[in-house]
């Protein structure tokens, strides 16, 4: 053998030997992992929806990785806080953080300072669910339907306010989503929280409001206040005789989600051990059943999945704030 074909056959070996190492390794870690609890930092306090899915998946994921996981709320400043921590943990899988679109698809255009960068600093885990928002008007609007609501709110251009929990919150972006597909100048009124908002929608000081469709079921049902759409594509199961806005506008789509994620540097066999627990807590059937008594479906799915789904909602979200002259305009 000529001693060029000696080298390269070495090179090859060399190769072959280090990819082999590399791949037992990452099975070792992921056989070992975790070795001691894991914190779940979910970014709002304690008692919320966001909160109550981060307990739900808690025990049946800690069953599977053999360790407590321990949900560590860390509310405030629209999720920034509790995101920022879970950003800077360190990368061993130890530390998972809950997130939906407020955190990493709108803070990164709306706010101006934000002190994380969701695609440098987080790798995606999993989507958890879809969570469908709903629009609510006050008895006393006299609408009945979204093609009613759009006309009724063009022939009156600024005299019709919406409620939401806040500012940039996934209520004023959907409303604000359908006044652009629309052609709607609606005032929004921003609230310290969902539950007054909902209140003077039902009081009729506001005339309409959206939010997660949990909070405004049992009004619904109750007739203190309607249900004009849900803000997705399709009709919500616990919902089906509330008409969904795709139906009006084809298309429409301002449904949220939860998902998980870790810090960026985070082996990759931890990353594929978590997705794969996660997806068969979410394939428990108490699971499914609890989420959509709730107004939200499971969703699953790989890692790669999840991350395209934060990728078009950032872009969709971008677009929107800025045509809105949002964009930066929050400031920590």
């Amino acid at each position: 053998m000529s001693s060029d074909k000696a080298v390269c056959k070495g090179k090859y070996l060399t190769t072959v030997f280090v990819c082999l190492a590399s791949a037992g390794l990452q099975s070792a870690l992921a056989d070992s992992y975790p070795v001691r609890p894991v914190r779940f930092i979910v970014p709002f306090p304690a008692g919320g929806g966001t909160d109550t899915v981060a307990r739900l998946i808690a025990s049946p994921l800690a069953e599977r990785l053999g360790q407590p996981v321990v949900v560590d709320n860390r509310g405030g400043a629209n999720a920034i806080i509790g995101t920022d921590l879970g950003a800077k943990a360190p990368p061993d899988g130890h530390t998972l953080t809950f997130c939906l679109p407020a955190s990493v698809a709108v803070n990164p255009t709306l706010y101006r300072d934000l002190p994380y960068d969701p695609p440098r600093d987080f790798l995606p885990v999993i989507q958890l669910n879809t969570i469908a928002i709903m629009l609510v008007a006050a008895n006393t609007l006299p609408v009945k339907s979204v093609a009613e609501l759009i006309a009724y709110a063009k022939s009156r251009p600024g005299q019709l306010n919406f409620a939401s929990s806040g500012r940039g919150s996934a209520g004023h972006l959907s409303v604000e989503l359908l006044s652009q597909s629309a052609g709607l100048r609606m005032v929004h009124v921003a609230y310290k929280g969902g539950s007054p908002a909902l209140s003077d929608t039902i009081a009729g000081q506001m005339h309409l409001m959206a939010g997660p469709m949990i909070s405004a079921i049992p009004h619904i049902k109750s007739g203190r206040v309607k249900g004009l759409a849900v803000m997705a594509p399709v009709r919500a199961k616990v919902l089906p005789d509330v008409e969904a806005m795709g139906e009006t506008i084809p298309g429409f789509n301002a449904s949220i989600w939860h998902g998980v994620l870790v810090p960026r540097g985070t082996p990759a066999a931890v990353v594929e051990r978590l997705n794969r627990d996660l997806n068969s807590v979410l394939s428990l059937r108490t699971i499914a059943d609890r989420m959509a008594q709730g107004g939200s479906e499971v969703v699953g799915g790989s890692p790669a999945a999840f991350a395209e789904v934060i990728r078009a909602d950032a872009g969709k979200y971008s677009r929107l704030l800025t045509t809105a002259g949002m964009a930066g305009s929050a400031k920590r």
